[in-house]
């Protein structure tokens, strides 16, 4: 399914060279459900900009379901992120004064889709999330759960193959986190999508079957995670 290899990514910051990726090479199969976690300047939004489509990398190769995107022109990698990937981002990022269900529909009236597919297909992601009576609701209308729930159905609505979420819970209470991730464990397993969580929370971390680590642009470690929390286990603090 992803495939990099060496992947550079630098940065020209006036007369300094910024490597925020460093020779990232790791493999990500059809159906696994993964974190790549780091603290702040690792490099983890870059790489994840990278396999979302919506950057290039400077050098090194990145093969995406057989697809080769490191020299994709910026057309290539709209069509691409558009057909392959649903994204999820910690502020949620949904239109304030247009209701949930019009919210989850937007992907789908860019691509094309005829008005009552549209509606039908939006309905069903809303309720695979559970809203399927907060449709008409406007987010400053729904708690914060509630609008990532919106935002992981726009994410689905599409049936990308790969779900892939930017701190997903970092604006969440630490309640309303548990039930997202458990959420994205139902979504996994019922769906087989292959899901990445970009994550600096090992708790979050933890609710994976494999943890990639990034330090200063390289991956410094990458461990199937055999024992991984399951939704509703209480959080312990690190």
């Amino acid at each position: 399914m992803i495939q990099t290899e060496d992947l550079m990514k630098v940065y020209q910051m006036g007369d300094t060279e910024v490597r925020a990726l460093n020779g990232a090479s790791f493999t990500i199969d059809k159906g696994e459900m993964v974190a790549i976690m780091g603290p702040s300047g690792s490099g983890k939004s870059t790489l994840m900009s990278i396999i979302g489509c919506l950057d290039a990398p400077t050098s090194g190769k990145y093969i995406l379901d057989g697809l080769s995107v490191e020299n994709m022109d910026e057309a290539k990698l709209a069509e691409t992120r558009g057909k392959k990937i649903g994204f999820v981002f910690q502020q949620f990022n949904l239109l304030a004064r247009t209701s949930a269900l019009e919210n989850v529909m937007l992907p789908l009236t860019y691509a094309g889709v005829s008005g009552k597919e549209r509606h039908d297909r939006a309905m069903k992601a809303l309720d695979r999330v559970g809203l399927s009576q907060r449709t008409h609701h406007a987010p400053s209308e729904l708690s914060g759960g509630q609008q990532q729930r919106v935002a992981i159905a726009r994410a689905l609505v599409n049936e990308p193959a790969i779900l892939l979420a930017d701190e997903p819970t970092g604006a969440l209470d630490s309640k309303t986190s548990v039930e997202i991730m458990e959420l994205f464990q139902s979504l996994h397993k019922e769906n087989g999508q292959t899901v990445i969580l970009v994550t600096h929370d090992a708790h979050v971390a933890r609710h994976t079957d494999r943890i990639i680590k990034l330090s200063d642009g390289q991956i410094i470690s990458d461990e199937v995670n055999h024992n991984p929390i399951k939704a509703g286990a209480p959080r312990v603090e690190e």
